[in-house]
């Protein structure tokens, strides 16, 4: 695709070239750095207006694709080299696989990785298989992994399946409206826990290379002790009655459950077995997908195949063509993504673009964006909020049934950026309307579904990632208030808001209300905010302090405007005391661990331009942290395949699965949010200079 060559609407003159000293120098140079970050962007764009960069993640997901392939005896050599080559790529020089690069290892992660590079013919004498055993033995062995791999292990005869915790099929039956019920499981957990709870009752034992058995001796060598392989999980012990009653009820549940058979000849067993299989096929998207990410996709497939589906029956065939859609190949070798990302890839390279000046370019993009709003009757969230009208966009190519919050306020915000006349089109009012109705009672909104917030969950002894529940979040929310701020101000413009109901903006404004009160209450001592879907506390401060910057005038002088404009300033304080000698700003994923970890790890591009958007809401561009910051980017910048384009890159993981347990690598955000800075801090420039 040939190199476009860009006119910037921005123009150095709007700054001023009287001096080429200070900010306005600086200024320059930014217009510039945006010039090639637009060539950049726009030669990288799908020829229908949509971006899709790699979303990276660790080992696992690979690992995981390589055992599908073996449970259902697929050609194990289609790209047997390039699998392998990804792995021993990523291996850590002590023999481990991490969660994320420049991470500690992780006994779980580096056990899938040594298991899935065996089953591609791999011999376990070779110095990097030899470096990963004495990792996994010097963590406890396999005795130590989580309980996925385990379940993953039983699969094959490699783990005992009496050592992993119950999941009876009848879970299915329990009505939403039960303290437990999978509709109380976090969208991504109740995805792929309904096909487990198949794969559970028939506890399959797959082939391997040295044949099938119950006590396969395939992974012997990663056993501390071979000869005893049973391991307990979560006992009812009285000392667990004392500290936990909740943990002890579950274990107690678990241990009954156990001397039951897991209810395997229960009555209901066929039945309930029926219902998880109709759900299955009713979440199934019609190209293949299941909730567009990749372990529900694993997990159904295997599902329906252990149910006596075949591989070349629809729903099965269908499944593995979309799991090949998230293949990505190059000179590192193949990995599969654990999903795919061109909604929110599209959104945020569309803002990034808008604030760089560069909309007139835009309008396939947000078409692009506009066409993929999920309307139709599908949803999970529909359980709690029947009469809550559809609105909402999803985060992959195929998700009708998980509309993402926050890629929907996102979504508002693109589309506003672009056209400010568009804040009274139906598709903004439509995903208006949804995440009106997807409020949580405490004020803030969560990822998908609505007051997920039954953390007792989390002690289940099924669960050791601590991930089952999907509440409020302050990212989330500090979005949402920034996209209904916006609109707001568009609303106040005569020319955009006349026909806009006073019923619907008085809803907004008591929703930002409710959500302000919500991020008061988070505020950590420290003045930041927790970032659940980014690292960490300066993801989680900047998404609040650009959301509170629309709220911190209304009713000045009032306790609510004081309340706002104390939280500013405490989020704008730590942001500051973060930044490091080199001007930017990076934080380590171990913060999720270690909260006195906030703030601190080598800058980053992508956590700099956070930190940046965050002050420019209340820091004029003469501030020196902020120029400190933009000199930061402007040098990190690099050019990429020829001198008219260039980017930043980054090695760190700043994207969040589960925090402390599962990291991602979103490729493009090294580059769009550098551009939202550098815009955001060009237009402050110009304001200034129009004074």
């Amino acid at each position: 695709m040939p190199v476009q060559t860009i006119t910037t609407e921005l123009e150095p003159r709007t700054v001023s070239a009287q001096t080429n000293t200070g900010h306005e120098s600086l200024a320059e140079n930014a217009i510039h750095s945006l010039r090639l970050a637009a060539n950049y962007s726009f030669n990288r764009r799908h020829d229908d207006g949509h971006w899709c960069g790699e979303l990276k993640s660790n080992a696992t997901i690979t690992a995981e694709y390589v055992m599908l392939r073996q449970s259902l005896g697929l050609d194990m050599t289609v790209h047997r080299s390039e699998l392998i080559s990804y792995f021993l790529s990523e291996q850590n020089g002590d023999g481990s696989w991490a969660l994320a690069p420049h991470y500690p290892g992780d006994v779980s992660t580096t056990t899938e990785a040594y298991f899935a590079l065996k089953l591609l013919g791999i011999q376990p004498d070779i110095a990097p298989m030899q470096r990963a055993r004495q990792f996994i033995i010097s963590e406890g062995g396999i005795a130590k992994v989580r309980i996925f791999t385990r379940i993953f292990l039983a699969t094959f005869g490699l783990f005992p399946w009496k050592a992993v915790p119950e999941l009876p099929a009848e879970l299915i039956l329990l009505p939403a409206t039960a303290p437990i019920s999978i509709y109380r499981f976090s969208s991504w957990a109740r995805g792929t826990i309904v096909p487990l709870l198949i794969i559970c009752h028939h506890r399959p034992i797959f082939p391997l290379p040295n044949g099938t058995s119950e006590t396969n001796d395939f992974l012997d060598e990663l056993w501390d002790n071979p000869a005893n392989k049973i391991v307990p999980h979560l006992a009812p012990t009285l000392e667990l009655l004392r500290t936990d009653a909740v943990a002890f009820t579950f274990a107690a549940v678990d241990t009954v459950l156990y001397w039951l058979g897991g209810l395997r000849s229960f009555p209901l067993r066929p039945y309930a077995r029926r219902k998880c299989r109709e759900w299955i096929l009713q979440h199934q998207e019609p190209e293949g997908d299941w909730a567009g990410i990749f372990p529900p996709m694993h997990a159904g497939v295997l599902a329906l195949f252990v149910e006596g589906y075949k591989l070349d029956d629809t729903p099965l065939h269908d499944s593995l063509e979309s799991i090949e859609r998230f293949v990505w190949l190059d000179k590192q070798g193949k990995r599969i993504q654990p999903s795919v990302s061109p909604v929110w890839d599209t959104i945020l390279t569309t803002i990034g673009l808008c604030d760089a000046g560069y909309n007139t370019s835009l309008s396939i993009s947000v078409g692009w964006v506009k066409d993929r709003q999920i309307l139709g009757p599908e949803g999970d969230w529909r359980i709690y909020r029947p009469w809550v009208k559809p609105g909402g966009f999803s985060f992959e190519y195929f998700n009708k049934w998980y509309p993402d919050v926050d890629g929907t306020a996102a979504a508002i915000l693109a589309m506003i950026k672009y056209d400010p006349q568009s804040a009274g089109s139906l598709t903004v009012r439509r995903a208006v309307e949804w995440i009106l109705g997807m409020q949580n009672d405490d004020g803030g909104w969560g990822a998908f579904d609505v007051n997920n917030d039954s953390l007792f969950l989390n002690k289940i002894p099924f669960s050791d990632m601590d991930s089952l529940c999907d509440p409020s979040s302050a990212d989330v929310t500090g979005r949402i208030l920034e996209a209904f701020g916006l609109l707001m101000e568009a609303f106040s413009k005569p020319v955009y808001g006349k026909d806009i109901p006073q019923d619907l903006i008085d809803r907004i404004s008591l929703s930002c209300d409710c959500g302000i009160s919500y991020l008061a209450v988070e505020q950590e001592a420290t003045g930041a905010w927790f970032g659940r879907w980014g690292s960490n506390y300066i993801y989680g401060t900047s998404n609040v302090l650009c959301g509170l910057a629309y709220f911190s005038m209304k009713e000045k002088g009032t306790i609510k405007d004081n309340t706002v404009q104390d939280c500013i300033q405490s989020g704008i304080y730590w942001l500051k005391a973060a930044q490091n000698v080199d001007g930017g700003w990076g934080e380590s994923l171990l913060s999720y661990k270690d909260p006195m970890l906030a703030g601190c790890g080598p800058s980053t591009p992508s956590q700099t331009a956070w930190a940046l958007m965050g002050l420019l809401t209340n820091s004029p561009p003469s501030d020196i942290s902020v120029q400190k910051g933009i000199r930061y980017l402007l040098q990190t910048q690099n050019k990429k395949d020829c001198e008219a384009e260039a980017s930043w890159s980054e090695s760190h993981y700043t994207g969040t699965g589960f925090p402390k347990h599962f990291y991602l690598g979103y490729t493009f955000y090294a580059h769009y949010f550098p551009m939202m800075a550098l815009g955001r801090y060009i237009k402050l420039v110009a304001e200034q200079r129009a004074l």
